[in-house]
């Protein structure tokens, strides 16, 4: 692919709910990637084989997913959102759209990436959020959640968080921001951000994270399992629906724009 004449980056967003998660998959099973690939190659004239920075996985949603792909499409830059999101269904976006150099590759270049996971406290299911954030139905303690939030922040190696299944990797990495904001009507959000993040690691961090808000974990024993780096002590993976990949960092602004 990088024999064509152009590397082009672009930044998406995404409403996963319909979608097995954002890489391609074999037909009848539908990705993000099918979708986006199959609308791109009607604007370039081509096939094209996307990169992305990260592989979300079904029902996770995504403000500012980033991937790149080569072709020899003519179509200027700064028309190609307009004339992609034409192909496109709804619920997936073209945001921005840039030239980069050759090099660039918008997974390897990523140097750090944002998450967020909604929560919403109800006394009743909600139907009008439920793709959207995990419902909870009893009271949370914020107080201790954060108390073991805090604990993450640094480097560390977050082995109680890994999921199996996931590419081969060191299990330490640096979170240099974790916050959990309050949005009012019983919905918050937890803030991450990080260097890099193992398979499952945010889903299984926040299902720890509101046992211990449920009472069911205390602040003490959260520390144990985190400390232990055993996924096995850890709860079960926290819904998808609450999941959101904010956007992805290129150290200095450099994204690889010409």
């Amino acid at each position: 692919m990088k024999a064509r004449a152009r590397n082009l980056v672009l930044t998406v967003a995404y409403d996963g709910t319909n979608y097995h998660g954002f890489q391609r998959q074999t037909p009848p099973v539908v990705a993000v990637q099918n979708v986006l690939e199959r609308a791109l190659a009607k604007v370039c004239g081509e096939q094209v084989e996307l990169a992305a920075a990260g592989r979300t996985d079904a029902g996770v949603h995504a403000y500012g997913q980033v991937v790149n792909f080569f072709t020899d499409g003519r179509i200027p830059v700064e028309r190609l959102p307009r004339a992609v999101n034409g192909l496109l269904p709804p619920d997936i976006v073209v945001t921005k759209a840039w030239e980069a150099q050759r090099d660039f590759s918008a997974r390897h270049a990523a140097t750090g990436k944002a998450y967020a996971y909604r929560l919403e406290e109800c006394t009743i299911p909600n139907p009008f959020t439920r793709n959207y954030a995990w419902q909870i139905f009893r009271p949370l303690d914020h107080a201790a959640m954060r108390a073991a939030l805090s604990m993450l922040v640094g480097t560390h190696d977050y082995s109680s968080f890994r999921a199996a299944g996931g590419a081969p990797m060191s299990p330490v990495r640096t979170l240099d921001e974790i916050r959990l904001d309050e949005e009012g009507a019983g919905r918050f959000s937890c803030y991450l951000h990080g260097n890099g993040f193992l398979y499952h690691m945010v889903r299984n961090i926040m299902s720890t994270v509101v046992n211990v808000g449920l009472g069911r974990i205390s602040v003490e024993r959260f520390a144990a399992i985190f400390a232990a780096c055993d996924r096995r002590l850890a709860s079960p993976t926290a819904p998808a629906c609450g999941l959101y990949l904010l956007r992805v960092d290129y150290g200095n602004e450099d994204d690889g724009r010409m």
